[in-house]
């Protein structure tokens, strides 16, 4: 049965009635999309090694706050071996710089738009004030923009805070160490910027994770997962607009990218390290498992989520990580003698994409590493009450009067004016997520804790706090969302970026 096809069934039980057990698995854990082919040859998996961004440096820090500028402009790298790929990036490269800030400490990004287009950055993640949170239509025109210029229809339909060349985003970061990243989110056109560069890591430190003794320094590897398609030439593909009602499911590249390698290669000793994952593919969604080859598998343990530590360790045989969501892990390589090579897997994809990376053990080394078996004691745990207020908002594919196809929250496109909830600053409530497809739901500013999912309890991969939540076909994931931080007007939304373009967000206003 299509996909297509099946979103026509009943919601609920005769849906998965209908699609049987074994189908109801594959829906399930399979990713979603559209393949776009890559035109000429593709590079050999595990031939290049694993490159890791370059950290960002203030420009400045004073009283107490630390002063970056970054850069939006075309760059030209070597993706593909012997070919070359124009990138959008921040500083012109992909993924762009990673910043490592501190809890607590102010974070002034000063962002020049370098490029021809618009571009709107957001912290994904991040406790931020709502002017610069990334707002769909807070526009960044380019500094050569004229004067009452527009860019790809955007005009003032699309009301919004505008700058043009420069705009300063700011970042008081009152929440814990996390593994956070920033991409752009431009109305309507988020997707294709992403796909072309637009990404990259935010690290926040703090005392409490500085107290443990986990793995550090070239032991400690952010991962950027995302799958690309290349034309010939080596430039990045991506559907022309006109293509776009045929990529509506969402696409699928056809080259796995970590950090912005195809395939690539990681050498490691045999000891603890600490790999922080993100996927950052536009729709693809991972089952990922580590293969040590005649039959052996690692295991991960996970120490993290989006919002930071676990309260304690959890061992876990595979992790499925859809758009936007990050898990933090420690693999212990010690086990296994050195020449040893490891491929981390997706086991829901086919072919070469069932390929990410590989790690090769080639040494013994010195490990004073551990896993405490209590990570943060601070960890607080929401509890439901019968007082709390309770939202749903159901993500579903909506034909329109004109039967047009739209992606829908509660069955409206969405509106820069038309606001779904307004929670109460320092309030918890539980929110309720159903869906009709794959969906990675998004919060910003807020974060939660899942505590229900189809009708049972979570999953432990649901562990910890997130900000972006899996909702598969005919599911509610129920969730207890705590809005800290500050007022005013925030979103969500669907993290396949495809369907967030096609109007799959809505705004809700922290009173």
């Amino acid at each position: 049965m299509s996909r297509r096809g099946l979103l026509g069934l009943t919601v609920g039980a005769g849906a998965a009635m209908m699609v049987g057990a074994a189908g109801w698995s594959r829906l399930a854990g399979a990713s979603t999309g559209r393949v776009l082919t890559s035109a000429g040859p593709l590079p050999r998996p595990f031939g290049v090694p694993l490159p890791v961004p370059p950290v960002a440096r203030p420009v400045r820090s004073e009283h107490g706050t630390d002063f970056y500028e970054v850069e939006q402009r075309e760059g030209k790298v070597e993706i593909l071996p012997g070919r070359r790929t124009t990138v959008w990036g921040y500083d012109g490269i992909f993924p762009g710089p990673t910043f490592a800030a501190r809890s607590g400490r102010r974070t002034v990004v000063q962002v020049r738009n370098s490029l021809a287009v618009p571009t709107v950055t957001h912290l994904h993640g991040g406790v931020t004030p709502p002017e610069s949170d990334g707002y769909p239509t807070d526009l960044l025109l380019p500094a050569r923009c004229a004067p009452g210029q527009t860019h790809d229809g955007m005009t003032g339909a699309h009301p919004g805070r505008t700058a043009v060349g420069y705009r300063t985003y700011d970042y008081p970061l009152p929440q814990r160490a996390a593994t956070l990243w920033y991409h752009d989110h431009r109305m309507d056109f988020s997707a294709p910027q992403v796909w072309r560069g637009l990404a990259g890591f935010f690290l926040i430190g703090d005392q409490e994770e500085d107290r443990l003794p986990l793995p550090r320094g070239e032991r400690d590897v952010p991962l950027m997962l995302c799958d690309r398609s290349f034309a010939a030439d080596g430039s990045f593909r991506y559907p022309a607009h006109h293509d776009h009602d045929a990529f509506s499911d969402g696409v699928l590249g056809d080259v796995q990218l970590v950090n912005g390698a195809p395939w690539p290669v990681l050498e490691v000793a045999a000891a603890r390290y600490r790999f922080r994952l993100l996927n950052a593919s536009n729709t693809r969604r991972y089952r990922l498992r580590l293969d040590a080859g005649r039959g052996r598998t690692a295991r991960f343990v996970q120490i993290g989520s989006d919002g930071g530590l676990l309260a304690a360790p959890q061992p876990l045989d595979t992790i499925d990580i859809v758009p936007g969501e990050r898990f933090d892990v420690i693999v212990d390589f010690s086990a296994f003698p050195p020449d040893t090579k490891l491929t981390l897997r997706n086991t829901a994809a086919q072919g070469a994409m069932r390929n990410v990376m590989r790690f090769h053990v080639i040494r013994k080394e010195k490990d004073d590493s551990h896993i405490p078996a209590c990570l943060s004691p601070s960890f607080d745990t929401l509890r439901a009450t019968g007082s709390m207020p309770v939202r749903r908002f159901d993500f579903r594919r909506t034909q329109s009067t004109d039967e047009r196809q739209m992606w829908t929250i509660n069955g409206r496109p969405f509106s820069t004016g038309t606001v779904l909830a307004a929670p109460r600053l320092g309030s918890v409530e539980r929110w309720r997520f159903s869906s009709d497809f794959h969906h990675p739901v998004h919060v910003h500013l807020a974060q939660f804790q899942v505590v229900a999912r189809g009708g049972r309890a979570a999953r432990a991969a649901d562990a910890g706090w997130k900000d972006t939540v899996d909702v598969r076909p005919y599911e509610v994931v129920e969730v207890l969302v705590r809005f800290t931080g500050y007022k005013g007007r925030y979103m969500l939304h669907c993290h396949n970026l495809e369907h967030e373009d096609m109007a799959m967000m809505a705004n809700f206003d922290v009173t």
